[in-house]
């Protein structure tokens, strides 16, 4: 199905939006009135599936295949959100993997693929964002809470999402006077496939008890943390990392 461009609404691209966080932001978004163009690696069904449930919601919304980590597929990814809706007012990277290895020789491919997705990926994305964008855009990415952790076997995750949150900080002095505003949100621990995937449940459970709150968060909890940053009561938050883990760290 074609749509014509809607450019009375506002509009999204949300990169990994097939699952887990990225599809309950491109969902919150849809319900809060943007048009959102669906990013996803590999599963088109999921991506599809996102793409219903957002239409469902009122938007106008696509998918798109592309790999954050390669220029040209970020290029794509926006050219085509531009031309479905005639506008982008909103990009949210969430696009990221997570392998857990130790910091050793042995583990640098693991590295390697972590940085490639995570924090290249990310400066693919909001530079793009960047060139695209224009006053009152917003460009929110996202990080992670287990920075201030450290816990074995995060290296490559954790250096990867720490580049993140400067790259943050830097291209939102990049654009001092466009009226763009550049945020992270850094969830704590999120039940999610992400996070469950190679955990035992005894470790899930230790996972869940160390905020104060004494839960997992859930995907909608930084959806909704992320729709503040999209809505006009964040506009006057910048350069800023929203750390959305019930008090996690």
């Amino acid at each position: 199905m074609t749509y014509l461009p809607a450019t009375s609404r506002r509009a999204a691209l949300v990169t990994g939006a097939s699952r887990g966080i990225g599809r309950a932001i491109a969902l919150r978004l849809a319900a809060d009135g943007f048009d959102v163009a669906i990013g996803y690696a590999g599963n088109a069904a999921r991506a599809e599936e996102t793409v219903a449930a957002a239409r469902a919601a009122g938007a106008h919304a696509i998918a798109v295949q592309g790999d954050v980590a390669q220029a040209p597929d970020v290029a794509r990814l926006f050219d085509a959100a531009q031309q479905a809706f005639g506008r982008l007012d909103v990009v949210v990277n969430s696009a990221g993997i997570m392998t857990l290895n130790p910091v050793a020789p042995a583990g640098v491919e693991a590295f390697d693929q972590t940085i490639a997705t995570n924090l290249r990926g990310a400066f693919l994305v909001l530079g793009e964002a960047a060139a695209r964008l224009g006053q009152g855009g917003r460009i929110i990415a996202l990080s992670t809470s287990v920075i201030a952790r450290a816990f074995p076997g995060y290296g490559p995750y954790i250096a990867a999402k720490a580049g993140v949150e400067g790259l943050v900080r830097v291209l939102a002095n990049e654009l001092r006077g466009r009226g763009i505003t550049v945020n992270a949100v850094a969830p704590g621990p999120v039940a999610t496939d992400l996070f469950f995937d190679g955990k035992s449940e005894e470790q899930v459970a230790q996972l869940a008890k160390l905020a104060p709150l004494e839960r997992l968060g859930t995907p909608d909890d930084i959806a909704g943390a992320v729709a503040f940053l999209a809505g006009p009561d964040g506009a006057w938050v910048n350069a800023q990392v929203l750390r959305a883990n019930g008090g996690y760290a």
